[in-house]
């Protein structure tokens, strides 16, 4: 799976250089090229992005106050001129700070620092997809097969599986993409299931080992079609 990315910055070189560095990384898709914040705030809101390449040094509002002005931003790697900045930087929780100009090998050094704590790729073993998740401190693997459902709670979901229940930071609309959707269906604003684990359903709830989660009705239909293929 691609990390789709956004670049948000002032200068054209620089764009047509980091657009041609997305373009060939394996792992990375472009999605949107951006001079302007309030054209990069809308794409955002409008589209699931991964990854945010973002200027410091952005006229009018600077790339520090576009970051702290998102409620949830992407995996963000901060690039300016000036080093000075870089202690700063790491005060908004930023993947990586890149000094232009920006070389293929500094960029992929940067790219990897976040695919690496990126739980969008899922590996496949002899036991099938998974991902490897942190909880509790510690990195936990979850086999995909396994997982029951998934529910939001907050900025974290609760992954319930075979063995036992794990609660992550994580936004919903995130989880979801790691997920393969021809397995699993996100059957409420809260909930995402197992299609294999269902054992019935209603047009208001799917039964799972006999518990009853919630289904918008507006699933129902959807559910039945993806339940034909499984």
């Amino acid at each position: 799976m691609k990390l789709k990315c956004i670049v948000l910055e002032k200068s054209i070189i620089h764009q047509k250089a980091i657009e041609k560095m997305v373009n060939y990384h394996p792992n990375l898709e472009m999605s949107g090229i951006y001079n302007s914040s309030l054209e990069a705030n809308q794409h955002l809101k409008n589209y699931n992005i991964d990854l945010m390449f973002l200027d410091v040094d952005m006229p009018l509002l600077s790339g520090f106050d576009f970051l702290g002005s998102l409620k949830n931003p992407p995996k963000t790697i901060l690039t300016s001129n000036n080093a000075d900045y870089a202690v700063k930087a790491f005060e908004y929780n930023i993947s990586y700070y890149l000094l232009k100009p920006i070389t293929t090998i500094s960029f992929n050094i940067a790219v990897s620092k976040v695919l690496k704590h990126h739980n969008l790729i899922y590996p496949k073993n002899g036991n099938g997809e998974f991902v490897l998740l942190k909880s509790n401190f510690k990195k936990v693997k979850v086999v995909l097969r396994d997982i029951k459902w998934v529910k939001a709670i907050g900025d974290y979901v609760k992954i319930v599986t075979d063995k036992q229940n794990f609660v992550v930071q994580f936004t919903m609309k995130r989880f979801e993409k790691m997920l393969p959707d021809d397995k699993f269906l996100r059957i409420h604003k809260s909930y995402i299931v197992n299609l294999r684990s269902i054992d019935q359903f209603t047009s208001r709830n799917v039964e799972i080992n006999g518990n009853s989660l919630p289904m918008s009705r507006s699933k129902k239909q959807l559910l039945e079609n993806k339940l034909m293929f499984n």
